[in-house]
């Protein structure tokens, strides 16, 4: 028990960053100026659910301690999340019953940008991207997240490369979102 609470306090500095990292990659302009995510607290956390997903993905896949890290950041991105809420002024009653809903949707969120991803299947990460980022209709809203998801697939191939010493270490490859505009994303 007592050994978890070092590892935990050793990780904060890691986890810290990591986080930092996550949320550069969530706050680029071309975002929400040109690929159209609502610059709201549900479409920021849209983007958040899908770099996060992107970052635990690749730490699932690596040795030991990447589940700790990935637990960690999770644990760290609702923290934050929490205290935006709160910042925003939701009542303290409600902030927990509104955590718990975003939890679930980010689990739900995760499996479908996995399975999109596993496959590489840009055309089925649109779909999940239209329905959670954008609220369309998965097929109507394809078009519209395509970029997104070009940009998504780009970054998850970039983290890809990324061994364990650079998470902890850093600084995280996220590609800039400028760049994949540039390529015609």
């Amino acid at each position: 028990m007592i050994f978890g609470l070092f590892r935990r306090s050793r990780n904060k500095a890691v986890i810290g960053r990591l986080h930092g990292d996550i949320m550069a990659a969530v706050r680029q302009p071309v975002l929400y100026a040109q690929w159209g995510v609502a610059d709201t607290f549900e479409g920021r956390f849209e983007v958040l659910s899908l770099m996060a997903t992107l970052v635990v993905r690749r730490l699932a896949q690596l040795p030991a301690p990447a589940a700790d890290l990935s637990q960690d950041l999770t644990d760290r991105i609702f923290t934050e999340v929490d205290s935006a809420m709160r910042e925003m002024g939701v009542g303290d009653l409600t902030v927990p019953k509104r955590i718990k809903k975003l939890a679930a949707g980010f689990l739900g969120r995760r499996q479908a940008y996995d399975a999109a991803l596993n496959g590489r299947d840009a055309v089925a990460l649109a779909q999940a991207i239209s329905r959670n980022v954008y609220g369309l209709e998965p097929t109507e809203g394809a078009e519209r997240a395509a970029p997104l998801a070009r940009y998504a697939l780009g970054v998850d191939l970039a983290l890809q490369g990324a061994s364990l010493d650079q998470f902890i270490n850093g600084p995280l490859a996220f590609p800039p979102a400028d760049a994949a505009l540039e390529q015609g994303a």
